[in-house]
Formats: C-alpha cells, sequence, structure tokens
C-alpha cells in the first residue's frame, strides 16, 4: 500500500506590514512650553516705569510697599543696596558702610535702603544688631532684585546698588564688594553736589 504522506501546510510568508507610526503630537503654543523672555535691565541712564517696576515688596517692620511709593516718598530718589544674607560678614560690613556714611549718602536727598531676599524677621535682628539708621527691604519672591538684574539662577542675591531719581531715571546700577557699592553712591552724591555748584552760579 502507498502511504499518503500529509501534506504540510505551506509557510506564512513573513508579514510585511509595519505598524502605523502614532502621529505626532500637535506642538504646544511656546507660551505655554517656555518662560516669557525676562523684562531688559535697565542701565545707568535709562529710564523705568516705576508703577510697573518690580511689583510688590515688604520693609522689615512689615509695611508692604512698593519702589513707586519708596520714590514718591523721598525728596530726591533712592538707592538700593542689594546683598545676599542679612547678618554674615560681607553684609555686615556692607550695611555698616553705609551706616556710617548715611548722613553724607543722603545729602542730596536720596533715601537709602538695604535690599535682600531675607525674611521681615531675619532683616530685623540685622538691622537691630547693626543699629542701621535705614529701613532694609525684604524681597522673598526677589521681583524688585531681578527687575535691577541682581536675581542670581535659581535662587540668591548678587551684591550690587542701584539707584533712581523721582523720574525713574536710573543714576547707579552697578555689582560689587561691600566698599564698591558704597564708593559708587559717593560718585553720584559728589556729581549732583557739582551739578546744583553749577546751577547756582550767576549767569
Amino acid at each position: 500500500m502507498v502511504e499518503l504522506r500529509k501534506r504540510k501546510a505551506p509557510a506564512q510568508p513573513p508579514t510585511t506590514e509595519k505598524k502605523p507610526k502614532p502621529a505626532p503630537k500637535p506642538k504646544e503654543p511656546e507660551t505655554d512650553t517656555e518662560e516669557s523672555p525676562a523684562p531688559k535691565v535697565p542701565e545707568t541712564d535709562d529710564t523705568i516705569d516705576l508703577k510697573t517696576f518690580g511689583g510688590e515688596i515688604e520693609i522689615n517692620d512689615g509695611v508692604k510697599t512698593t519702589l513707586h511709593k519708596l520714590v514718591d516718598e523721598s525728596k530726591a530718589g533712592v538707592v538700593l543696596f542689594t546683598y545676599p544674607k542679612a547678618s554674615t560678614p560681607g553684609c555686615t560690613k556692607q550695611a555698616c558702610l553705609f551706616r556710617d556714611n548715611h548722613t553724607h549718602l543722603t545729602s542730596t536727598g536720596l533715601s537709602i535702603y538695604g535690599l535682600s531676599g531675607d525674611s521681615p524677621k531675619a532683616n530685623t535682628t540685622f538691622k537691630t544688631r547693626q543699629n542701621l539708621p535705614y529701613p532694609l527691604i525684604c524681597d522673598t519672591k526677589a521681583t524688585l532684585i531681578a527687575a535691577i538684574g541682581f536675581k542670581k539662577s535659581p535662587k540668591g542675591t548678587t551684591r550690587g546698588v542701584f539707584a533712581v531719581d523721582k523720574k525713574g531715571k536710573v543714576l547707579l546700577r552697578e555689582a560689587g564688594g561691600p566698599d564698591a557699592t558704597v564708593d559708587a553712591v559717593q560718585k553720584i552724591i559728589a556729581n549732583a553736589k557739582d551739578d546744583s555748584k553749577e546751577d547756582d552760579k550767576p549767569e
């Protein structure tokens, strides 16, 4: 008898169909994925809009204010010296230099303020211990510190000094050590006095 062999089922050809690629996700608008560019940091001789500049800040005694209000309350403008951390050696030296020269530095009508990201409690302790004759500004959200260009990334404060007159004209914006920040203000005081002497001369 002839033995019938079962035929093997023909091998299935390998599938060549590719799985469909998932559709690319639509790109989200850039405004949602990227932070909006930081506003331009003002430089010396620029004019800023005081009404919108720097956001809300707090004096060490707990009073909420803005740079606009501080300038309004001053005779000729405001000087802000920035420091990284209250009661540390470099910051103490800087604060005491502004204390010791306070009468001269305010002689043309500028008001002096210390500015840091410290809490009201830390700054009040600092002010009391060093007998500082000027208020300390607590900018815990760093809105004003960032606006004047002294915010470190991701956090922290660069030591420096910033001055603005009653019209919003930037008189000074300079980073530097404790002595350099005081010297920079001394120069604008000297220049202001020279200008006033020129104005007083008879024609």
